[in-house]
C-alpha cells in the first residue's frame, strides 16, 4: 500500500499564498542550535518531514525539542550528551551531516554514519572533511561510519575547491569555537549561510563575511541561547511563482524576498510572464504566448539548480526550443523521463536539456524521483488534462509544507489516495 497525490489539471488558481520558512536554511539551523549551552527558540519552522527526521538526532543527543506552535519550536541543549548518530534518521537526510561540524565545534569529538538524501548524482563531502582537517581534526572511516575527533581546533586559512553551501556551513560550526581565527576562502554566499551566520552571531560567535566569497571566522569560548526566525523559502517562493506562471488566473505570492530570486523573475520576464514585484511578494497574472528560454544553473546568486525542475514543466508550455544546461548536478534530469509520460516532447543530454514547445500535457501515472522532480510534476499535472497520480510522495514532503492544502486554497483539485 503507498500513498499517491492525485491532481485535476484544468482548474486556474487565484488567490494568494505565504511562503514558508526556508527548508535548506532550517536543517542547518536546527543542528547550529546545539552548540548553545542555553535554549535557542527558532520561528518560521516549516512543516516538513526534513524537520522529523532532525528532532529524532537531537532526541538521541538528549536535547529537548519542545514544538510550541505548528512553526516555533525551542531547542534545549542543556542536558545534552554526545554520542554516536547511527540512527536511520542519518541516512534518510542529507543535511544530517550539519551534525559533524556542530559536534566537533562543540566537543572536539563526533561519530556517526554517512549521510543519504535525494539522489542527484555525487555528492561528496570531502571538502566538509578537508575543512575538518585543516582545524587540526583526524577523520577515520569505520564499518560506514565517520570518527572525527581533535585534542584541539585551531583556526586556519580553508580554500573551498568547490563553493559548496554545505562544506560552507559545517566548517563554519566547526570553527566557532576553534582557538584564534577561521578564513573560508571561495565560500558559498547563499542567503541560507547568512542565516545561520545571523543565528551563531546572536548566539555570541563572530563571523563576519557571510554573503560574500570570504567568511572570517573568531573564535569564542560560550554560546548562549537567543531567538531566531527564519528567512522564507526562496525555492518553495520560486515553486509557486512558476506555479502562477503556468496555472494561475491572478495568484499573490507572499511572504518572500524578492532579491534571492532575481534570476528566476528575470528569466520569467524574459519569457513574457506577467509579474508585479513588491517588497515582500510576487503577484503573476495569466499570460498567453509565452517564449522559450535558454538557463544555465550556476551557484547563488545565478539561476538556482532546485528551480530548473519546476522550471521545464512550465517550459513545456512556451514556444520555442529551451536548452537547461545543469552545472551542478549534471545528472538531474530524471523528472524528463515523467514529463515525457505526460506528454512532453524533450531530448537530454549530458548535462543538458532541450524542451520543444508548446505541447499539451495529458495526466498519466507518474514517480517523483527526488524533491524538485515532485514539484516539477505537481506543477505538470495542474496543467494537464485529465488526472495525473504521482508516486513517491514522501520525497515532496520532505520539502514542501503543506503543498496540498496550500493549493486547495488556491483552487487546484488535489488530493491524495492509498493505493495497492
Amino acid at each position: 500500500m503507498e500513498q499517491v497525490i492525485k491532481i485535476e489539471g484544468g482548474h486556474l488558481l487565484n488567490g494568494e499564498v505565504r511562503i514558508s520558512g526556508s527548508k535548506n536554511a532550517t536543517v542547518a539551523l536546527i543542528p547550529a542550535a546545539i552548540l548553545a549551552t542555553g535554549p535557542i527558540t527558532i520561528v518560521g519552522v516549516p512543516n516538513i518531514s526534513d524537520v522529523e527526521s532532525l528532532s529524532v538526532l537531537l532526541n538521541e543527543l538528549n536535547v529537548d525539542v519542545i514544538h510550541k506552535s505548528q512553526d516555533h519550536i525551542i531547542i534545549d541543549p542543556t542536558n545534552m550528551v554526545n554520542k554516536p548518530l547511527e540512527n536511520r534518521a542519518v541516512t534518510k537526510l542529507r543535511a544530517s551531516y550539519y551534525f559533524m561540524g556542530a559536534l566537533l565545534g562543540k566537543y572536539g569529538e563526533v561519530k556517526m554514519k554517512m549521510p543519504g538524501g535525494c539522489y542527484l548524482g555525487p555528492r561528496p563531502i570531502d571538502l566538509h572533511l578537508k575543512g575538518f582537517e585543516a582545524l587540526g581534526a583526524t577523520i577515520d572511516y569505520v564499518e560506514g561510519s565517520y570518527h572525527i575527533k581533535a585534542e584541539k581546533l585551531v583556526g586556519a586559512k580553508i580554500f573551498l575547491d568547490v563553493s559548496s553551501v554545505g562544506a560552507t556551513i559545517n566548517i563554519m560550526m566547526a570553527a566557532v569555537h576553534a582557538e584564534g581565527r577561521t578564513i573560508i576562502e571561495n565560500a558559498a554566499k547563499e542567503p541560507e549561510i547568512i542565516d545561520v551566520a545571523t543565528l551563531l552571531n546572536k548566539m555570541g560567535a563572530q563571523v563576519r563575511g557571510a554573503g560574500t566569497n570570504v567568511i572570517t571566522i573568531d573564535g569564542v569560548e560560550k554560546l548562549d541561547g537567543c531567538f531566531h526566525e527564519i528567512i522564507p523559502d526562496r525555492i518553495e517562493a520560486g515553486t509557486f511563482i512558476i506555479m502562477a506562471a503556468a496555472a494561475a488566473e491572478k495568484m499573490k505570492i507572499s511572504n518572500i524576498i524578492p532579491q534571492h530570486l532575481d534570476s528566476l523573475l528575470s528569466k520569467l520576464q524574459e519569457m513574457g510572464v506577467k509579474l508585479d514585484v513588491d517588497v515582500d511578494s510576487v503577484t503573476v497574472e495569466r499570460t498567453e504566448n509565452l517564449k522559450a528560454v535558454d538557463i544555465k544553473t550556476l551557484p547563488y546568486p545565478g539561476f538556482a539548480t532546485d528551480l530548473q525542475q519546476p522550471l521545464t514543466a512550465l517550459l513545456t508550455q512556451t514556444t520555442g526550443d529551451s536548452t537547461i544546461k545543469e552545472t551542478i548536478y549534471p545528472e538531474r534530469f530524471k523528472h524528463c523521463t515523467e514529463l515525457q509520460r505526460m506528454g512532453a516532447n524533450i531530448e537530454v543530454g549530458q548535462g543538458l536539456s532541450v524542451t520543444h514547445g508548446p505541447t499539451k500535457l495529458y495526466g498519466d501515472s507518474v514517480t517523483a524521483t527526488d524533491l524538485r522532480c515532485g514539484a516539477s510534476l505537481v506543477i505538470a499535472g495542474l496543467i494537464a488534462e485529465g488526472v495525473t497520480e504521482i508516486h513517491d510522495v514522501n520525497h515532496i514532503d520532505r520539502g514542501y509544507d503543506d503543498l496540498d492544502g496550500k493549493l486547495k486554497s488556491l483552487g487546484a483539485t488535489i488530493w491524495r489516495e492509498t493505493v495497492e
